[in-house]
């Protein structure tokens, strides 16, 4: 059996932008370097392999396939909610 290898997809989604797109991909140790500068850089991470499998055929540039739309909006509206209850939390600190 072939053993995974890492992947990482950054995913931007300006205003004015139809749909998020790719902003930058790696996999193996260069995976794992991306997901540490978002980490230090308080860009939120979500560890979806299945996601970033199907993402990774894509161009760095290109927008999301439309079949993957349902589970990436579902992804940024966790992400939104993370902000929001860090947010939250830190005004009431």
């Amino acid at each position: 059996m072939e053993e995974e290898i890492f992947s990482a997809v950054a995913l931007r989604y300006p205003e004015w932008a139809e749909a998020p797109y790719i902003s930058a991909k790696a996999k193996g140790s260069v995976a794992q370097r991306l997901v540490e500068i978002a980490e230090e850089n308080d860009v939120p991470v979500v560890e979806n392999a299945e996601m970033a499998n199907v993402l990774s055929l894509q161009s760095v540039g290109s927008f999301i396939p439309e079949s993957t739309y349902s589970a990436i909006a579902t992804i940024f509206a966790f992400v939104i909610k993370l902000d929001e209850a860090k947010l939250l939390d830190e005004a009431n600190s």
